[in-house]
Formats: C-alpha cells, sequence, structure tokens
C-alpha cells in the first residue's frame, strides 16, 4: 500500500471525472491548492448539495431538486407533445435553444446489446404509462444519431405505435456519431424543425 500525499490523491480523483485526463486533472488539482479555503469549501459543498438534492423527476425522469420538475409542472408547455432524449444533458442542449415547447422524456441512455442495455434497463415503461394520455398527439424521438440512438428509436416507434399518436424523429441536421449535447443551437433548431414521421 503506498502512502500518497494529499496533492497525490486529489490529482487521482479529478482524473476520475469523465473528460479529465491527468494533465488536466493536475492543473485543475494546483487551480484549487490556489484558490482560498472558503472558495475550495463552497466547490465542495456544491458537489455534495448537488448529490444530496437531485432526484429524478416522476414524470420526465429528468434530473431536477423538486418533483415534478419545473419543465413538467409549467402551464405553458404544450402537452400533447413529447419529446424523447437519451440524457439529461440533452434536455439542457434543447431547452437552449428556446425553440421547443413541449414536454421531455429522458430514457436513462439507448439500447446497446453490445453494453448489455435492453429496453428494460431504460425507462420506457414510464414513458409508455404517459402515451396512455389521448391528450399526447406527437412523440419526437430525439435520441442520439449513433447506431444505438437509431435502434432505440426503432424501437420505441414500433413498440409504441397507437391511433392518434404521430411519431416524428428529429432530422439529420446532427452528425452522425454525434451526441446532441455538442450540437449547435442553429443545428438543433433545424433538427427539430425538420422532423420526419418515423
Amino acid at each position: 500500500m503506498t502512502n500518497e500525499g494529499p496533492i497525490a490523491r486529489l490529482v487521482d480523483e479529478l482524473s476520475r471525472l469523465p473528460g479529465v485526463g491527468p494533465k488536466s486533472a493536475q492543473r485543475l488539482a494546483y487551480w484549487v491548492l490556489r484558490q482560498d479555503e472558503a472558495k475550495v469549501e463552497s466547490l465542495a459543498r456544491s458537489f455534495i448539495e448537488a448529490r444530496r438534492g437531485v432526484r429524478r423527476c416522476s414524470t420526465c425522469q429528468d434530473l431536477t431538486d423538486s418533483d415534478p420538475c419545473r419543465i413538467c409542472s409549467d402551464p405553458a408547455r404544450d402537452r400533447s407533445v413529447i419529446l424523447v432524449v437519451e440524457e439529461p444533458r440533452d434536455v439542457i442542449a434543447i431547452e437552449r435553444t428556446r425553440e421547443y415547447r413541449g414536454l421531455y422524456h429522458v430514457l436513462g441512455g439507448a439500447i446497446s446489446p453490445m453494453e448489455g442495455v435492453g429496453p428494460e434497463e431504460l425507462r420506457v415503461r414510464e414513458l409508455i404509462d404517459r402515451l396512455r394520455d389521448d391528450a399526447v398527439k406527437e412523440m419526437i424521438l430525439a435520441t442520439d444519431p449513433d447506431v444505438e440512438g437509431d435502434a432505440t428509436a426503432l424501437y420505441l416507434s414500433k413498440g409504441l405505435r397507437r391511433p392518434g399518436l404521430n411519431i416524428t424523429r428529429i432530422a439529420r441536421g446532427l452528425p452522425v456519431g454525434g451526441d446532441l449535447d455538442f450540437a449547435d443551437d442553429v443545428t438543433l433548431v433545424r433538427a427539430l424543425e425538420g422532423r420526419t414521421t418515423f
């Protein structure tokens, strides 16, 4: 067992963050060490508060600090449309455009047999419950434009058809293999406007 010092432990913990390699972790660690103690404590508290205070919305499955979330409880939202996304970050990406005014449903991933993720591991059952409401007239499939996203969209479009429900897929304004949260606002707006029946 090695006796690591506090700097090495901090670098190690920071390098566990997604997208943070060893060099970035080292830069972040030294940035933290240059800050005054109050700033570092505030940062640490924000991590803990977010972890303890954030949960899933019982309606749309997005991450929220209130249940139902602000979007689901907003009376100005169009309740006849549900936009289905893979992850909570996709909701943020679509909301950033300020063009979409309907509701959301977060699946919590995409079907990926290689990763052992089937429909049972996603929040499909909750979506089925929401689609029982005849007020829902359109389901927009906004899964990522990659193999897993396409498989998920195909599964949902075939399994969730019902009379009176228009199933659409966002247009291919997004690069194949890309993620929604990396797309720019204009591309996302065009993808929403150019959606087609699936």
